[in-house]
């Protein structure tokens, strides 16, 4: 399949902003905020800016095509990294902020990457698809990280300038690349005319718990990984080197799974998927509660990135799933802008948190929002076995 190739590709190149921004934002922030509790403010606004936006790519998307809206939005990325090396070469600690918002009204259309790979394969692939084009994030997260090290000393009198020219230039190349990427006619269910507003999609049991699950799963992994190298650095006296280490597994952790994701929802269906994930969630808050050394913090932003993997592909697939097509760009749309806002006041708190109330309780406040994901996929399943029965009888 040419179109979902080139999207596994260029989902390489583009989603290397993410992995740059929260390996370098908080720390480069920390170097030249004005207010050491304003350190995570970069990397929060890179997810506002993300949240801001998702509801407008949809938009967007559905006025002038996927093709085009992926590439704007690589120029986008390409040119908000510019200003980002400016901004740290000024030491303006206010500029270097927007840019990171504008990378993430970039990374915003990324995320609609996914949705394409379900559309460009049948119904049945559409779990697979998802994971394969995931499992391109491991690149990413690999790639992003070690060309932001090797590249920030090359001016000397002033570091992670070239991070983000070396990142301007990778995220420049999906827009050379979806020069072959061929535009799909999606056909529209004909016996599904009729366009359900946001509270009739959200009346559906399946979507609201892929929205809620996506959302509050989206909000734990945020949460923890925004507050990881601010407490391993600057509270836990771990080198920068081995903050590397753990964000570059964690992120490892997030996409590798995706090679059996998609086969594991296939045959245990997606409830159970995003109990597992929830589990997986709750070791880790227990494992990282104690003790803050190099192994803890590996092994529990391992577990996070897992548990990540499995809820936020399952709720995606199962999105997918629930509507129609006439309005998947409505329900896209809708579904980022509540899970990326959620995941933005997530991230948001994380600096208050973490500086004021240390790394133990910050993992104690994820486990309500665990258990809102097993609150929800519960009601799902008793309200559709009701339906199911309902319809039966």
């Amino acid at each position: 399949n040419k179109n979902l190739i080139i999207l596994i590709v260029c989902q390489v190149f583009s989603f290397t902003a993410p992995p740059v921004t929260v390996f370098l934002s908080s720390i480069i922030g920390f170097k030249i905020s004005p207010i050491g509790s304003l350190s995570t403010l970069p990397i929060s606004l890179a997810i506002v800016g993300t949240a801001s936006f998702t509801f407008f790519a949809a938009k967007i998307m559905s006025k002038i095509g996927r093709k085009k809206g992926f590439i704007y939005a690589s120029l986008l990325t390409s040119f908000s990294s510019l200003i980002a090396a400016y901004s740290i070469y000024l030491e303006n600690f206010y500029l270097f902020c927007l840019s990171c918002f504008l990378i993430g009204t970039g990374v915003a259309v990324t995320h609609q990457y996914r949705f394409a790979a379900a559309e460009a394969v049948g119904s049945e692939h559409t779990a697979k698809a998802i994971s394969y084009l995931m499992l391109a994030g491991i690149i990413s997260g690999i790639l992003g990280p070690n060309i932001a090290n090797f590249s920030k000393d090359i001016l000397v009198n002033n570091v992670y300038v070239g991070s983000y020219l070396a990142l301007s230039i990778v995220t420049f190349l999906p827009v050379i690349l979806f020069y072959f990427y061929k535009p799909l006619e999606i056909k529209v269910d004909e016996n599904k005319s009729k366009v359900r507003n946001y509270f009739e999609l959200l009346k559906n049991p399946r979507i609201f718990q892929a929205i809620i699950s996506g959302a509050f799963g989206y909000a734990v992994m945020a949460f923890l990984m925004t507050a990881t190298p601010l407490s391993m650095h600057h509270l836990s006296n771990i080198n920068i080197g081995q903050v590397s280490i753990v964000m570059q597994f964690h992120i490892i952790g997030m996409f590798l799974p995706s090679i059996f994701t998609g086969k594991l929802i296939i045959k245990y269906g997606h409830s159970k998927m995003i109990y597992l994930g929830s589990l997986i969630f709750l070791i880790c808050i227990i494992f990282s509660y104690f003790d803050q050394n190099f192994i803890n913090y590996l092994i529990s932003l391992i577990l996070l990135g897992v548990g990540w993997n499995f809820v936020f592909i399952t709720s995606t697939d199962l999105l997918v799933k629930n509507y129609s097509s006439n309005e998947r760009f409505r329900a896209q749309g809708f579904n980022d802008l509540i899970v990326f806002s959620v995941q933005a006041m997530a991230s948001l708190s994380a600096g208050y948190f973490i500086l004021n109330f240390g790394w133990s309780f910050v993992n104690i406040l994820c486990i309500p929002l665990v258990l809102i994901i097993l609150i929800v996929n519960l009601r799902a399943d008793v309200l559709s076995k009701n339906l199911n029965q309902y319809k039966n009888v």
